[in-house]
């Protein structure tokens, strides 16, 4: 798109933990921005998600945005493993938590093999396939009065716009739905009958339509306000490192957030494997890229506690001196070492600071284990959350000094990507070096006593946990 001085959008962030709407103008500049907690609701048949509630939010601040600059676009961009199932009217069903447990399903003897979808099988609903079998199961009159169903990112457009869409982003992403090869949906949609519900698909930039005369009315928008299709937030995060032909040079980019995910360009989909939630997800341009996640932010949070404060060097290596160590996982969410109690290991931390060092050492060491098992290789960019965190880059970077190490300048990749899926042709913000760490005592030999500790075996969670 040709963009005039004053063009700006909104970009809709919708992940697990915040929902967030972001105002940014044509050179990429931040010129406002609201949260507001993404509530899951247990008052219907299932634990759901508040979509009226984003919605009305939605509305008011779109509303307040509108009186700062002429917004000509709306992008959606949200977490994966959701869908939405609606009517012409809306939703036929309230949007599940991938989070809920979905009992009474044989859902082993329903999906494709792993080498077919490079889909690991996931805990809970975090295969979107399950969820849909189980909707189509516990649920098959509503089920069968489905028009469309909707990736979470083409739910809110269709919302804002009226067109229904799909897109191979959130198609893509541990969902079962997908053939990353092909580039096409895998044999579970035939065999379940999901094909006349599947619109059709579009690309994530693509304007699908402008806004619905209610909608523009509701905001102050202008009534030529398009909507774009949308994408999968950590897809967003990718957009700035892929080029008009996509990402050729070996490079790895972590989005962090609720999930960290580590998206290794040039690494063969050959190494992934399903029992260490190996995935091979689907960019923008409809690529396969070999990921490999663990659930980083929630597990910092875990371990560092409701009001974490940050550390200090001397912190981090008493830390190390003394042993102390944490052990996955601390949250039921998949990756490397689903089904582990997590534990400290050593002499537990002491105060605030420790339990912030001891987060920090253990996201360091559980994603430079995701990287070697990856084989990533090339440049590390680091995007999202942990770019807040003053130890995260310097720590990791000081474990794999063979790979340069930056930060994004913006503190979310997917702002950034929702931006350019608009102007596709703009240079994305630039990125800079964490500030090099001193020389941190043991650190080597504490990953190498770590990973040791990792083949010692541990409780395992219940399958009621």
């Amino acid at each position: 798109m040709q963009a005039t001085p004053d063009d700006a959008l909104i970009v809709l962030d919708i992940g697990k933990t915040n929902v967030k709407l972001a105002l940014v103008d044509a050179a990429g500049r931040l010129l406002a921005e609201r949260r507001r907690p993404n509530t899951i609701l247990h008052d219907g048949p299932y634990p759901h998600h508040d979509t009226d509630g984003i919605w009305d939010w939605m509305l008011a601040t779109c509303r307040a945005f509108a009186g700062q600059a002429r917004v000509t676009a709306i992008v959606p961009v949200t977490h994966g493993a959701t869908a939405a199932l609606v009517d012409d009217d809306g939703l036929v069903l309230p949007v599940l938590d991938y989070e809920a447990e979905l009992p009474g399903l044989d859902y082993a003897a329903l999906r494709p093999a792993y080498a077919q979808t490079y889909s690991p099988l996931l805990p809970s609903g975090l295969n979107l396939g399950r969820q849909l079998a189980w909707l189509q199961q516990q649920h098959p009159e509503a089920f069968a009065r489905t028009r469309h169903i909707l990736m979470y990112p083409q739910y809110w457009a269709w919302r804002l716009c009226g067109v229904a869409a799909g897109e191979a982003t959130s198609l893509g992403c541990h969902t079962d739905m997908w053939d990353p090869v092909r580039q096409d949906y895998s044999s579970l949609v035939t065999r379940m009958g999901w094909e006349p519900q599947l619109p059709p698909l579009a690309s994530a930039w693509t304007a699908l339509g402008v806004l619905r005369p209610e909608v523009a009315q509701a905001t102050g928008l202008a009534p030529d306000c398009e909507v774009l299709c949308g994408i999968h937030d950590s897809n967003a995060s990718l957009l700035r490192h892929l080029g008009r032909d996509g990402a050729t040079a070996p490079r790895t980019v972590l989005s962090t957030g609720t999930w960290l995910i580590a998206a290794a360009f040039g690494a063969s989909l050959d190494g992934l494997r399903e029992d260490a939630d190996m995935l091979a997800n689907t960019n923008a341009l409809g690529q396969p890229v070999a990921c490999m996640r663990f659930m980083g932010g929630r597990e910092f949070g875990a371990l560092a506690g409701d009001q974490p404060g940050t550390c200090s060097f001397e912190q981090l290596e008493r830390l190390i001196a003394r042993g102390t160590m944490a052990l996955p996982g601390f949250a039921d969410g998949g990756g490397p070492f689903a089904g582990r109690q997590g534990h400290i290991k050593g002499p537990p931390p002491l105060d605030v600071g420790e339990r912030f060092a001891l987060a920090t050492l253990y996201c360091v060491l559980m994603t430079d284990y995701c990287l070697d098992a990856l084989g990533a290789r090339g440049p590390i960019t680091v995007e999202g959350a942990f770019t807040a965190n003053p130890w995260f880059g310097p720590l990791l970077a000081s474990l794999r000094p063979h790979q340069a190490l930056a930060y994004s300048d913006d503190a979310s990749g997917t702002t950034c990507g929702g931006w350019l899926l608009r102007y596709r042709d703009a240079t994305p913000p630039t990125q800079h070096q964490p500030k090099p760490p001193r020389t941190v005592t043991g650190l080597s030999a504490y990953r190498t006593a770590w990973r040791a500790a990792l083949s010692t075996p541990t409780p395992h969670l219940s399958h009621a946990q």
